[in-house]
């Protein structure tokens, strides 16, 4: 009596498959990436080599490896950051380089302090053992600052905050012109100016 053989399958190419289909799934498969932070910092050249900042129109702010915060050698909280920034930001003691004066600010016009928005640089600077996290809390300290002077001119002129002037020109799919005008206007009055120094030693 004659034996049936039972037919061998060729896994020969089985190990080419396997490959192709790995390759195919790191080729179209997408991670997503980590942002990070949407601040634009200008590079602290472009402020110091093209324009003369007078002193009073700078307000330096260093975070030693201590995690201290210094605003013009003085140390302070974190949490009253903010209202300095406000401050120094939104004095108005001064014109612009039109000869402007700033009209809208309502701070104190003092003569040691900024001249005009559009002149106030905050020159932030981090030692290299600076914490993520005291650096991070310094830039939301910094930026709540510059929110709050664009909400209040948005209320005041538009009847809107900014904050949902924004939220309202993402949700028309960025195609609100005249709403975009409007927010470029407050960014112009109140224009984001913050040099972020190279790290000290």
């Amino acid at each position: 009596m004659k034996r049936h053989e039972v037919p061998e399958i060729n896994t020969g190419s089985m190990a080419d498959i396997a490959f192709l289909l790995l390759i195919f799934f790191l080729v179209t498969t997408t991670l997503e990436i980590d942002s990070g932070i949407s601040l634009k910092i200008p590079p602290k050249n472009d402020i110091v080599n093209k324009t003369i900042v007078k002193n009073k129109n700078i307000l330096e702010i260093l975070i030693n490896k201590k995690n201290e915060l210094f605003v013009e050698n003085e140390i302070i909280e974190i949490s009253n950051l903010k209202q300095i920034a406000i401050d120094f930001i939104d004095n108005g003691g001064g014109k612009d380089i039109n000869n402007t004066i700033c009209d809208w600010c309502k701070g104190y016009r003092l003569p040691t302090s900024s001249d005009h928005p559009s002149k106030a640089v905050i020159y932030l600077k981090s030692d290299r053992a600076t914490s993520y996290e005291t650096y991070i809390s310094v830039l939301d300290q910094l930026n709540s600052a510059y929110m709050n002077l664009r909400n209040k001119l948005a209320i005041q002129i538009y009847n809107q905050d900014y904050k949902s002037m924004i939220d309202d020109f993402k949700s028309s799919n960025k195609a609100d012109i005249d709403l975009q005008n409007k927010i470029n206007l407050i960014r112009q009055k109140y224009p984001l100016l913050i040099s972020d120094a190279e790290s000290i030693e």
